[in-house]
């Protein structure tokens, strides 16, 4: 569970940039702003800031500023629409494919070992192997493949690498999201396996087909190189982050035997069901060193650092180590953890009538003017901003096969909610995603709701904060 609420802050513009100097800054590859550091390089920021809304529509008509006068703006990706970074993202695996033209790769496989036959088949293939176009064929079946085999092949592989008898991956939270098993060690050649599941994943993007798994956002993180934080445990468990957040908004100078470890029972407990736990210092001597008020900050980044990256770092690594033989860091890190979800998942289809009819409300009555003003907001949204929104009170973009009905949270089926926030009617709504909740303020207008929502699931999407 993750409660996001975004920042107030605005970015400061420069009120003598006009927009005209905008279409310069589009139109001219020569522009100083982007030969010069210092000065030029913040004004052009400031432009951009002040135009991002201009900037892509010109992007969007001519994807290639971005390789040219626009290409400042890779340096700042908070700044670039998602359907942006997407297009540029594909341009780019198009030219990679292109300069290092490679022999069709074909795959035979059963259908009842596609898990088996694939990894053999695959794992032993160069990295420049894998960028050539994959042709499928199901043994024992007719059947040329033009497209609708590779897709199945895609479809059938992802449901059994991520079933829970494969071992490699396991479910959390909310039993929508998936994190690298633990307990995968007992898997034979299981680190091979994830360097396999890595080239998968990479490959899928390479290729354009989207898979159905969504990853916990701690694992998308690591894909990007983004340090996790102890609010990304909120996800695993809210209970035991409330405890962590507790600790830093408290004195814990009273407490005993406070050290830098982690006992048996928190190890069971957290680290999604591992079979053999012990006590864990974390750092040398952990056991011995008593947390204070000056160092608790460090306890509580180690023990994030412990939870949600050290007990699987091997399998993170071996990953990653498939992944990156054909994406390349530099160029998925364009995306944060929520784009990179849309870029491997897709845009779900969601059914705006059947969130609205399972939709609870604390505070609030389905008559209520915010609650009317907020579903015609949201029923005005597109595609992408749906996906947002989705995410933003869920923490996935994933939609129930049964439809909202059968919506998950942290303890089970929990349903949409609408909670009454109090406080200042301007402040922006925030959500608790392992409750599905969303706080929603009572506003004056449709308009200030809008504005309101929009800005919420766009700046937290960007991570302007969490709290």
């Amino acid at each position: 569970c993750e409660k996001l609420q975004t920042s107030q802050a605005v970015v400061p513009s420069d009120s003598n940039v006009t927009a005209t100097e905008v279409k310069e800054l589009a139109g001219s590859s020569s522009s100083p702003s982007l030969k010069t550091g210092g000065v030029c390089n913040i004004t052009f920021v400031r432009v951009a800031e002040k135009h991002r809304r201009l900037l892509n529509v010109f992007i969007r008509q001519n994807p290639s500023l971005l390789e040219k006068s626009l290409s400042m703006m890779l340096k700042v990706p908070r700044l670039i629409d998602f359907d942006n970074k997407r297009a540029y993202f594909r341009s780019r695996i198009r030219q990679q494919h292109d300069q290092h033209l490679s022999a069709p790769l074909r795959i035979s496989v059963r259908r009842a070992y596609v898990l088996e036959d694939s990894y053999n088949q695959l794992r032993l293939r160069r990295s420049q192997d894998l960028k050539g176009r994959l042709t499928v064929q199901f043994q024992g079946e007719e059947g040329i493949d033009a497209g609708g085999l590779t897709r199945e092949w895609y479809q059938l592989l992802s449901r059994v690498i991520f079933d829970k008898g494969a071992l490699l991956f396991t479910t959390v939270g909310n039993n929508a999201t998936f994190q690298p098993n633990p307990n995968s060690v007992y898997q034979t050649e299981h680190l091979s396996y994830f360097k396999f599941v890595g080239r998968v994943v990479a490959k899928a993007l390479f290729d354009g087909q989207l898979l159905d798994v969504h990853f916990t956002r701690s694992f998308y993180k690591h894909i990007l190189g983004v340090k996790v934080t102890y609010h990304d445990i909120e996800a695993v468990d809210p209970d035991y982050y409330k405890n962590l957040k507790w600790m830093l908004e408290n004195d814990v100078s009273d407490i005993p035997d406070l050290t830098f470890s982690m006992d048996p029972d928190e190890e069971k407990h957290i680290l999604y069901e591992k079979n053999e736990v012990t006590d864990y210092e974390l750092k040398p001597g952990g056991r011995n060193i008593r947390v204070t008020e000056e160092t608790k900050h460090e306890y509580v980044d180690l023990v994030a650092e412990h939870i949600l990256t050290t007990a699987i770092r091997p399998q993170i690594n071996a990953f990653l180590e498939g992944f990156t033989e054909l994406v390349p860091r530099e160029l998925i890190s364009l995306f944060h953890d929520k784009e990179l979800e849309l870029l491997i998942s897709g845009l779900p289809e969601i059914d705006f009538d059947d969130l609205k009819a399972n939709a609870e409300y604390i505070g609030y009555s389905p008559a209520s003017p915010v609650i009317l003003w907020f579903w015609e907001v949201v029923n005005g949204f597109s595609k992408e901003d749906m996906a947002r929104f989705l995410q933003f009170v869920t923490g996935t973009s994933k939609v129930p096969l049964e439809g909202f009905k059968a919506l998950q949270g942290i303890s089970g089926p929990q349903r949409f909610q609408i909670h009454k926030a109090y406080g200042a009617p301007e402040r922006l709504p925030s959500a608790h995603t392992c409750f599905n909740q969303l706080d929603l303020p009572e506003y004056s207008s449709k308009e200030q709701l809008e504005e309101r929502l929009l800005l919420a699931i766009h700046e937290a999407s960007e991570g302007f904060g969490f709290g």
